[in-house]
């Protein structure tokens, strides 16, 4: 139970200093900064997993999930751009 608790407060973090690094209109408000970051951590333990950083079973950390986070808003800013000119 704690560590879904810790997980989503871990979520959160990553999310707003995400959000606070990329500049720009980011959508929703704290559900969506939390689900941003969670995501951003999936995302990091992949691409970490995939260059032979982390190992099977280890997740990503801190910089790891923040870079997820990161990438995520990038594209999610792509994406709108994209609409907005079509």
């Amino acid at each position: 139970m704690f560590h879904l608790l810790w997980t989503a407060i871990i979520g959160l973090i990553v999310g707003a200093i995400a959000k606070f690094i990329m500049p720009g209109k980011d959508p929703g408000g704290i559900l969506v900064t939390m689900l941003i970051g969670i995501a951003g951590a999936f995302l990091g333990t992949f691409l970490g997993r995939a260059i032979g950083h982390y190992d099977p079973g280890q997740t990503a950390g801190f910089l790891m999930s923040l870079i997820g986070a990161l990438i995520l808003l990038g594209i999610y800013h792509l994406i709108r751009r994209a609409s907005a000119k079509a």
